[in-house]
């Protein structure tokens, strides 16, 4: 086996283990075929040109990829792959000048139990209390508590 074949073993291995912490949850096939990958690689250094090459090549797997580790988990690297957006938006904010109990309004979608609404020319999300409601049915409004809009079927 050539020192070509030894190399790329360890390098896809150190590149599934990688795979492995960064990316990929728990443990999985992933690790383990990077880990049996390095474990090749270096076996057959030690069957293929002895002890001290064998020696040297574990050494520098472990320094390799200790380096890589490390690298890859400083906070500049994830820095550079990270979005740098905000969210500023904001769910179903209701104001009391909006919206009341009482006020009646039409579905936009079918509620089973939630969905959209509209109601005084204003779109929101509202509830209903476990029935289903299908799309353009008029419905009224029961009860608001923490932002949660609950409505009925307009009789």
């Amino acid at each position: 086996m050539s020192w070509t074949v030894i190399a790329v073993l360890i390098i896809v291995g150190l590149l599934f283990l990688l795979l492995e912490i960064l990316v990929v949850p728990g443990t999985t096939v992933v690790g383990i075929v990077g880990f049996i990958l390095i474990a090749i690689g270096i076996w057959q250094t030690y069957i293929v040109y002895g002890a001290p090459a064998g020696h040297y090549i574990l050494a520098g797997s472990i320094l390799l990829t200790v380096v890589a580790l490390g690298f890859s988990l400083r906070a500049k690297t994830w820095n550079r792959a990270m979005l740098h957006s905000e969210i500023d938006s904001q769910t179903n904010v209701i104001s009391d000048s909006s919206i009341k109990v009482g006020d009646v309004g039409k579905t936009v979608s079918r509620l089973v139990p939630s969905g959209k609404a509209l109601i005084n020319n204003e779109y929101f999300e509202v509830h209903s209390s476990g029935e289903f409601i299908d799309p353009q049915t008029h419905v009224e409004v029961t009860k608001i508590e923490f932002n949660k809009i609950w409505v009925k079927l307009k009789i």
